[in-house]
């Protein structure tokens, strides 16, 4: 027997060969069913793939539900600096919009100015031991500005100009704990009735009214004015209305509780007025 067939291991091989090329050609033959081995081979194949589908699936979706997870994180990380962006924006506009309801408020006021002329200013300081009774604006001598000069606010009278520096002004408050500090004023009426603003009551937060005449008929919630009769304020300076009317300790005059018409505890703008009388004056003597 020759020595090639002696070989088992390349008779193997050649069967093999043999047969697998056998099936090939078998199967590419065109055939209505499946031989049992090709079905085997075909079902083998589908449940391998349907239990490694399932868990590469899963896996698959884990990574793209944590891919949306981080995309719907910056998303609700930049629509945050957004909102508050919009929120510091809005805070902005409120800020600017009462401010210029302030301004506008103070140039009405100053249009209506007919007897006097006014500076605007700024209040840049307070001193907190004296909170009720000083306050230092911007302006000072440079812009015009001199001692007793009153000072309001679109709401009415706060005080009067007690120092004067070249570019700051300090401003007495009309709530000051000052006997000097005395404005003349009438109460406005079918007649008006004239007195003096002379302390303030801090309990009842109202400006005195005193030297009232004691027949005097005067109901609350009546207006009072700066009358210019003082020589230094000019007329006409609203400072607040009537709460209360009482008789003095010897009941020959009345003494009237003026609440104030402007806030003395919350003042950012002012206008400092002077008379125009007095400055004609000035005028005429140059």
């Amino acid at each position: 027997m020759p020595k090639f067939f002696l070989n088992k291991r390349l008779i193997i091989l050649l069967v093999s060969i043999m047969v697998l090329v056998a099936l090939i050609g078998f199967s590419l033959k065109e055939r209505s069913e499946l031989t049992w081995m090709e079905k085997f081979a075909k079902d083998t194949v589908v449940f391998m793939q349907s239990i490694v589908h399932k868990p590469a699936q899963l896996v698959a979706g884990f990574f793209e539900n944590v891919n949306d997870l981080r995309r719907t994180y910056e998303e609700n990380k930049q629509l945050k600096a957004h909102l508050e962006q919009y929120v510091l924006l809005q805070s902005e506009v409120e800020s600017l919009k009462k401010e210029n309801e302030r301004l506008r408020e103070l140039l009405d006021k100053k249009e209506s100015l007919r007897d006097f002329v006014a500076i605007q200013a700024t209040v840049i300081g307070r001193n907190p031991d004296r909170w009720e009774e000083t306050l230092i604006v911007n302006k000072g001598s440079q812009h015009g500005v001199k001692k007793d000069m009153a000072v309001i606010t679109p709401q009415g009278l706060i005080g009067k100009v007690r120092s004067v520096s070249p570019f700051s002004a300090t401003v007495q408050l009309l709530s000051a704990n000052d006997r000097q500090n005395r404005i003349s004023a009438f109460v406005q009426g079918d007649e008006n009735v004239f007195g003096l603003i002379e302390g303030y009551d801090e309990e009842r937060e109202a400006l005195l009214l005193k030297r009232l005449p004691y027949d005097a008929k005067i109901n609350k919630g009546q207006r009072v004015f700066t009358s210019g009769l003082g020589g230094i304020f000019p007329k006409g300076l609203f400072i607040g209305e009537v709460e209360e009317v009482v008789a003095d300790e010897y009941g020959l005059t009345q003494i009237a509780y003026i609440k104030p018409a402007a806030n003395f505890y919350d003042i950012d703008d002012v206008m400092i007025v002077k008379r125009k009388i007095e400055m004609s004056q000035e005028e005429e003597g140059q």
